[in-house]
């Protein structure tokens, strides 16, 4: 009997194409019957998935600029914890673990991408101020996302692929599966987090390999400019696996034409010129700087206008979407008086009166803690700040999850830094600048970039939902105290490693928020900006798009240090191999899922034990190996480590028997 209740768990046949004229889409949970899915089990345990995953993603968020969907692993710990209590009917309690952990990803992107950038201008922020700023765009984005849902979820059912809510409806649908399934991701969290974490604290190897190991490399390097660089941490591999190799081939080709040919050519075109008329802090000329210098200093301004242009790109293709949506939550608000027990369960949302009022109360709050903790009392500053915000974070609420629905990949670091620079720009005209204006800068754009991740996320936990049949209304209602805890936690995170390492160091690279940095400080300080730089950037997105390349991966690319993005197309190559060496087509699906799980471990085991390596350090465990890391031999043996961990991923993507015939 149980076995046959297992059968007949699947997804239904229409459940990924566009539908017929007339025909409709029933959901695995049936609209007419009700299920557990809110209780004290799925809510605790989705709290607590909510803090473990927001302080794993906020240490790789920082390390790598990278920050990992925990969507899949949370799923899995949520099938694997119902299959080992012998839970019955908890397909919609692991909906609402999902969803409520999911949160975790969502501010930790929002937060991390822009204020470490407070930091590193030397400027204050107390965790008040963090906590609040995280908080109140998370909350925003899931207000304004609700109008959008019947939209994005329903009316275009096939047209979209949500590939990140497809990966997860396939893990929560697996049922029997899920147990099975997390003993391989467990393994590859513990392998992934004992790899990185003997890196990270002990330095046994380099946690980068790099062309400047040998003799020809350090010349190349010198003189030409020319320099390849690796992260050989497991983390990094297992996110390019799961990005594949379309995207992180574009990726790494942004990053190859800004460290391969823009660095090269600049040094070559200006060896004796002294470019600093946006940075007065620049003496050097061109020539004499190390291409990590010329990166920083130039190149990188022109992925930053790069990755402004690709918001504004997205913002003019989703016009049509925001109309249709805002009229269709125009129309319910009217509404046909039908009461909330006349639409069907699946079909449920929190009342758009009551959304109109939380969204109005929400922006009150922001308007107060921009009026009394940022603006200093000023009624001008505070009312230009709200209504930038605003506008801002609803118009990019459809570019969030129209991204997220076509590539599984949110755009909201460029839509941020575009933020900031319009910021910038309007708030020197109406008289605020300097310090007090970097940070009214800063602040507005951590809540309108959490606002857009959470928007971005959101969008997927209610795919997964729709497919599933799950209460729309109960997953928005804990989305908000998914939101709050998570933003405390990472708060904490984020001063803990401030702490430790401090965002000046390299120990944090956080690119998304150096650039946030980059481009506010000159605003702020009457320098200007290298708007020439930005410029180029704008018009090759612009060609890029022209010719059907998504303009925003090669942008961001061009601004995220290359060692991070070669580690990408790495484990988009064997993604792609392990689902392609063979004939039968079973096997490499089998294959590509079972590498799902482990680059989740890796990911998961490597930022977590990110964590707990940060912890010793602040608790003065800390080993000195930085005249290790000086010698070349270090970098041949995170080599030699690194094609270890490489095999040993490939070998374990094998498929078993049993594997095969559950398939």
């Amino acid at each position: 009997m149980e076995e046959k209740k297992r059968e007949a768990i699947e997804l239904p046949e229409n459940a990924f194409r566009e539908l017929k004229e007339g025909e409709e889409y029933e959901p695995v949970m049936k609209p007419s019957q009700v299920y557990p899915e809110v209780n004290s089990w799925s809510v605790t345990w989705g709290l607590l998935m909510v803090v473990l995953f927001s302080a794993a993603a906020a240490y790789l968020g920082l390390k790598v600029g990278q920050v990992f969907e925990a969507a899949i692993p949370i799923a899995i710990i949520a099938i694997g914890l119902s299959s080992a209590t012998k839970r019955n009917n908890a397909m919609g309690e692991n909906v609402i673990i999902q969803s409520i952990g999911a949160c975790s990803g969502a501010v930790v992107a929002g937060a991390i991408f822009v204020l470490p950038a407070i930091y590193m201008l030397d400027l204050e922020a107390s965790f008040f101020k963090v906590f609040l700023a995280s908080a109140l765009g998370g909350i925003l984005g899931i207000l304004f996302l609700i109008p959008f849902r019947k939209y994005f979820v329903k009316d275009m059912h096939g047209k979209y692929p949500f590939p990140e809510a497809t990966a997860t409806t396939q893990v929560l649908v697996s049922g029997e599966k899920g147990g099975s399934q997390a003993k391989p991701l467990l393994f590859a969290g513990l392998i992934g987090g004992l790899y990185d974490f003997v890196v990270s604290t002990f330095g046994l190897w380099n946690e980068n390999f790099t062309s400047r190991v040998c003799g020809w490399g350090q010349q190349l390097a010198d003189n030409a400019k020319l320099v390849f660089k690796v992260n050989t941490g497991s983390a990094v591999f297992g996110l390019g696996y799961i990005i594949g190799l379309k995207y992180a081939t574009i990726i790494t080709l942004g990053s190859l034409a800004v460290w391969w040919l823009i660095v090269p050519g600049m040094a070559l075109i200006f060896p004796d010129t002294i470019l600093n008329q946006w940075n007065p802090d620049i003496t050097t000329a061109v020539g004499s700087m190390s291409a990590e210098e010329i990166f920083t200093n130039y190149a990188r301004s022109i992925g930053i206008g790069g990755i402004a242009m690709a918001g504004i790109i997205g913002i003019v293709k989703s016009w049509g979407i925001i109309k249709s949506a805002v009229g269709l939550a125009a129309r319910e608000m009217k509404g046909t008086g039908a009461a909330d027990k006349d639409v069907i369960r699946t079909q449920r949302d929190i009342s758009f009166k009551i959304i109109a009022i939380g969204s109005i109360l929400v922006l009150l709050i922001t308007y107060g803690f921009f009026f009394a903790g940022v603006m200093n009392f000023n009624l001008l500053h505070a009312t230009v700040a709200i209504l930038l915000v605003a506008i801002i974070a609803f118009l990019f609420t459809t570019v969030a999850a129209n991204a997220i629905a076509i590539v599984g990949s949110n755009p909201v670091s460029g839509m941020t830094l575009m933020t900031l620079i319009l910021a910038s720009v309007v708030m020197v005209a109406v008289g605020l600048k300097g310090t007090a204006g970097m940070l009214a800068a800063l602040l507005m754009g951590a809540v309108v970039c959490t606002a857009l991740s959470m928007a971005g996320s959101f969008i997927t936990d209610l795919k997964i939902g729709y497919w599933l049949g799950t209460t729309p209304k109960k997953q928005e209602t804990w989305k908000f105290l998914g939101t709050i805890v998570s933003a405390a936690t990472v708060a904490g995170v984020m001063i803990l490693l401030n702490k430790t390492y401090g965002f000046k160091s390299d120990a944090l690279a956080a690119p998304q928020a150096h650039a946030m940095a980059a481009v506010i400080d000159p605003l702020m300080n009457g320098q200007g900006a290298p708007w020439l730089l930005y410029g180029i950037g704008a018009v090759l997105a612009l060609v890029l798009d022209r010719c059907k390349i998504p303009a925003l991966a090669f942008a961001l690319g061009m601004f995220i240090p290359i060692q991070l993005n070669v580690p990408l197309v790495i484990g988009g190559a064997v993604n792609w191999f392990v689902t392609t060496r063979s004939k039968d087509e079973n096997v490499n699906k089998a294959r590509g899922e079972k590498g799902t799980l482990l680059a989740s471990g890796f990911i998961a085991g490597g930022a977590l034990m990110g964590v707990v390596s940060a912890l010793l350090k602040f608790g003065g465990f800390e080993f000195n190996y930085e005249s290790w890391w000086q010698n070349n031999l270090s970098e041949l043996l995170s080599l030699a480590a690194y094609l270890l961990l490489i095999t040993y991923f490939i070998l374990a993507t094998r498929p078993s028997k049993n594997e095969l015939q559950n398939d």
